[in-house]
């Protein structure tokens, strides 16, 4: 048994019964994304922030009742969740707000956001016996799968586009997947893997197809919400390429008000590299999402690197719904920013997590924060995934260096150049 009421198709709004649906509304082929509802009279009957508290769970399943999840459902022995909130309040008086958090997700156990959607994949997979589970991903939805696979000895196949950075192909072999590099983009290998789950019958983690992993994502929320003592931010600010990362973001808040819970809806504000902007331009312009064309995408962030965000409804409904905003930053300023960060906050963050900073910082000069506002941004993979692109930073900011001999008289040589 779960909450789990229905589910509706975010194009034509047709309900199916928890039991009446595998990923999608069939009458959209394969973009009848699904919205998991919940009963939440049921949930407030059963489940509260008191039993929240007292709970010694420090994963995501600490908030089963909001999951679409078995409530006899074993959890992976991978914990996922919990990841700091960190307070940096003298950097938000620097960019004009009352308080500044960042919520450090690259700390989760294959150091990206996506663990929290894998997490729910796998348990959604082995409840329904699958034998194989498979996702496309850039890097960081594979790595996460792979990880939280290998920690229950479930078999996965992963395809990624060739040029995946290889600190993240590195996850991959070392945690046993059959891992499939197509020699195009991420939309190819998206394409490939719905061929090759449908043909094989694998169980399909892919997002913007398999509705439950906005309900893995969502768990971010709770998780600010709690930490911040049920006082919702203002403003969250997230990077944004298939979309799914904010689109949970905001499913999250919306059941936290459904409860009761908070109080407000935090603007919800989507960062994108200029290369890789299909849902700012969406944003901008109006007009159908559904049917808007792809975008020939691409930036150094190969996290948010999609020329058809394939999450891209519920990522329009999340920053309309709540009056927020896309802004678009260029490589650039992102490869720029993860210095700048790690040198600011003590977090090493990949171009995803950095173009979030970078994006914040846009909005700051833009006049769209205020004051007396709390803001949470989310930084969504460690640095350690690409190390290239960090390197690129150190050169692009003048970072040095200094080698020497190993005596005093040498090292004093260089001395005077450390500006100490």
């Amino acid at each position: 048994m779960n909450y789990v009421s229905h589910a509706t198709c975010m194009i034509c709004g047709k309900t199916y019964l928890k039991d009446q649906f595998d990923y999608i509304c069939p009458d959209h082929g394969t973009e009848g994304i699904l919205d998991i509802q919940y009963d939440y009279d049921a949930i407030k009957k059963d489940f509260s922030k008191a039993a929240l508290a007292a709970s010694p769970d420090p994963s995501i399943f600490r908030y089963r009742p909001l999951l679409p999840v078995e409530h006899d459902a074993l959890a992976p022995t991978m914990v996922v969740g919990n990841s700091p909130l960190l307070q940096f309040d003298i950097l938000g008086k620097e960019l004009g707000v009352h308080r500044l958090f960042i919520k450090d997700d690259g700390r989760l156990p294959t150091a990206s956001f996506k663990d929290r959607a894998s997490t729910i994949a796998v348990v959604k997979a082995q409840e329904q016996k699958a034998g194989v589970i498979t996702t496309a991903s850039t890097g960081n939805a594979a790595a996460a799968l792979s990880g939280i696979c290998a920690s229950v000895g479930q078999k996965n196949v992963i395809f990624v586009p060739a040029s995946a950075p290889r600190a993240k192909l590195a996850q991959l072999l070392m945690f046993g997947s059959i891992v499939i590099l197509v020699d195009g983009t991420y939309d190819d290998a998206f394409e490939l893997c719905l061929l090759a789950a449908d043909e094989y019958g694998w169980y399909n983690r892919n997002t913007g197809y398999n509705p439950y992993m906005t309900e893995g994502k969502k768990t971010c929320a709770f998780e600010i919400c709690e930490q911040l003592c049920w006082q919702a931010p203002d403003a969250i600010f997230v990077s944004v390429g298939d979309g799914c990362i904010i689109g949970g973001i905001h499913k999250g808040l919306k059941d936290l008000l459904a409860l009761g819970w908070i109080d407000k809806m935090p603007r919800l504000y989507g960062v994108q590299a200029e290369g890789s902007s299909y849902m700012a331009q969406a944003w901008r312009e109006g007009g159908d999402i559904v049917t808007k064309p792809p975008i020939a995408a691409q930036t150094v962030a190969d996290s948010i690197s999609a020329g058809l965000p394939r999450d891209r409804i519920k990522a329009l409904h999340a920053v309309k719904d709540t009056n927020g905003a896309y802004l678009s930053v260029s490589d650039d300023d992102i490869i720029r920013a993860i210095p700048d960060l790690a040198r600011k906050t003590g977090i090493f963050a990949e171009p995803a997590g950095a173009a979030t900073w970078a994006g914040l910082q846009k909005a700051a000069s833009e006049g769209l924060l205020h004051p007396s506002e709390t803001v949470v941004m989310i930084n969504t993979g460690s640095g350690l995934k690409d190390i290239n692109s960090a390197m690129d930073a150190v050169g692009r900011v003048g970072l040095q260096s200094f080698k020497v001999e190993p005596t005093l008289e040498n090292f004093k040589k260089i001395a005077s150049q450390l500006n100490l």
